[in-house]
Parts: structure tokens; C-alpha cells; sequence
């Protein structure tokens, strides 16, 4: 898909509401287990077998998709941020591809740079101003992930996507 230029957005629910979500949810996941002695008493000492909680991916996102299909798929898999949204790609990569974009010219500041793959496997996703990388992550497929970048002045960022595998790729640069 191409960049989508600078545009305004309409006040959406923040980035930060999906972490809350998550917390509660493994928050109330937790569980503690009790050994009893022989008296039925419990033992003084709990065991946690709650530890991370894990969610199994859907089975649907292994399959890649084009078209109508991988638009709303990016809509999805990108989180909406409270800012103005710069720049946004979305796309297909066969076995052993890579592409490299560049975004608009951004105004110096605070940006969330969100990531996300749909497929079998990993992509790798590089943000670089200049030769400065600033995000280097291969991301397991299924996931998305925002990381948070500053930019003393102006500038255009670099963003590289590369795969072993068929793979759907989607990213979005907006401003907090």
C-alpha cells in the first residue's frame, strides 16, 4: 500500500488503554495453590501457577491476506493513537523480501511507532534516522508493538520490513 500523507485525526482512545486492559486481564488471571500436611492444615508456603498469561494468537493471522482484507487487517492490528498519525504502510512480503519507505518529513518531537505482523513466522522491522537506528526488532507474527521515539528537530525516518516467510507487514508513525 503507499504512505498516507500528513492528516488530521479525530480524538481516539489511547494507546495506554489496551495496556490497562491487559494488566486487569492477567490481574485477574493470577492464582495462588496451597499444599495441605496430612492435619489439613495448608503449608505456610503458596506457589504461584498463574506466572505470565499467554493467550494463544488466532490461527486466522497465520494466513496472509491482500487487497480490501489487508486494509482492514492493518485497521485492526495497529492500536488508534491519541496523536496525529503521519505516516502509515501496509503491505505483502514474500520469502526473503524486504522493503525500505521513507516517511514524510516529520516536525521534531515525541512519536509512537507501532509495528505488526500477520504470518507464520517473524518480521524484522528497523526505524533508522541517518545511520542512527532507533527501533531494531523482530517482531513474532500476530503481535504488534509501539515504541516510543524523539526527535530533537525535523526529520525522515527509515523504515525497513524484511521476512523468511510470507508475510503481511502494517506500521503507523504518529505524533503524542
Amino acid at each position: 500500500m503507499g504512505s498516507k500523507a500528513a492528516r488530521s485525526v479525530m480524538p481516539q482512545r489511547p494507546v495506554r488503554a489496551a495496556v490497562v486492559i491487559l494488566i486487569a486481564l492477567s490481574s485477574s488471571l493470577t492464582a495462588c495453590e496451597y499444599t495441605f500436611d496430612e492435619d489439613g492444615r495448608p503449608d505456610a508456603s503458596p506457589t504461584s501457577t498463574a506466572g505470565n498469561v499467554v493467550l494463544p494468537p488466532d490461527p486466522a493471522l497465520e494466513d496472509t491476506v491482500t487487497g480490501e482484507a489487508l486494509e482492514e487487517w492493518a485497521k485492526m492490528a495497529l492500536p488508534e493513537s491519541q496523536g496525529q498519525s503521519f505516516y502509515s504502510s501496509s503491505g505483502y512480503l514474500n520469502p526473503g523480501e524486504s522493503k525500505s519507505e521513507q516517511t514524510v518529513q516529520l516536525p521534531g518531537g515525541t512519536y509512537a511507532v507501532t509495528l505488526a505482523c500477520r504470518g507464520t513466522r517473524r518480521v524484522t522491522f528497523s526505524v533508522a534516522l541517518g545511520e542512527a537506528k532507533l527501533v531494531d526488532l523482530t517482531l513474532g507474527c500476530a503481535n504488534a508493538r509501539v515504541s516510543v521515539v524523539q526527535l530533537e528537530k525535523d526529520a525522515v525516518l527509515s523504515i525497513t520490513v524484511g521476512s523468511r516467510s510470507d508475510s503481511n507487514f502494517a506500521y503507523r508513525v504518529s505524533r503524542l
